[in-house]
């Protein structure tokens, strides 16, 4: 079935998890966990003239698990969210991938020039990687993203940043018509299962607009993009 993204509106909630409350014995040297709490704060700028971003999509997980991979297809999962902005499938792979530890949602669309933050609360030495994605809602199936980023490196106190590119899942045809894309542009199709691209992870080359010579294109100039698409800031708290 297909699917839309309703933009420029309440989205999916944070889906933070909530740790245990701590407890304590009456010990003189309470016993040292190796599995104490780490949190981060998580920041995602939209560094896009006018490409809203869907709601994020984070994964914390262990090394055995990879979001995506340049020059290979995507999962359905991902598919998703570059085509529709829809991360349920992804969040709910805490619950169907043994890699995957936690998930999180971000708290909305991220609108050109906005950011949204999320605090990760970790436990244990076998979730320090993190995974996250958003797709540019005016492209067909345009997406920022990167897989793998390891947390352990980073000291309390600390931030690590990143510029995230824009990918091409590879999943749909950059045609631009009004009845593919599902942002403000157009209000057209989300997902859609059948797979009419080169089917593998690129750079995005970028839109050729209808001011580019592109007749069936609803995009305009407005609507170009450069790499980066997006900075991610982690800054370690505890």
């Amino acid at each position: 079935m297909n699917t839309r993204i309703l933009l420029l509106a309440a989205s999916v909630g944070l889906l933070a998890g909530c740790p245990d409350d701590d407890t304590h014995s009456n010990n003189d040297s309470p016993p040292v966990s190796t599995d104490a709490a780490k949190q981060y704060e998580l920041t995602v700028i939209n560094l896009t003239v006018s490409q809203p971003l869907s709601p994020l999509a984070v994964l914390t997980h262990s090394s055995g698990y990879q979001l995506f991979q340049v020059g290979q297809p995507v999962s359905i999962a991902l598919e998703k969210i570059a085509e529709s902005g829809d991360n349920t499938d992804l969040l709910a792979e805490k619950d169907s991938n043994d890699n995957v530890t936690m998930s999180y949602s971000g708290t909305g669309v991220i609108l050109p020039g906005s950011t949204d933050s999320l605090t990760l609360d970790i436990v244990g030495d076998d979730a320090n990687q993190l995974s996250i994605a958003s797709m540019l809602v005016n492209t067909n199936d345009g997406f920022v993203g990167e897989t793998g980023i390891d947390l352990s490196t980073i000291a309390i106190g600390e931030s690590y940043t990143m510029n995230m590119p824009v990918w091409d899942a590879g999943t749909e045809g950059n045609s631009e018509t009004s009845a593919s894309i599902p942002g403000p542009a157009a209000g057209g199709e989300g997902f859609n299962a059948a797979r009419d691209d080169d089917d593998k992870v690129s750079f995005h080359p970028g839109v050729v607009s209808l001011d580019d010579g592109l007749t069936t294109s609803v995009l305009t100039a407005s609507h170009r993009f450069l790499n980066p698409g997006a900075r991610l800031s982690i800054t370690r708290i505890k």
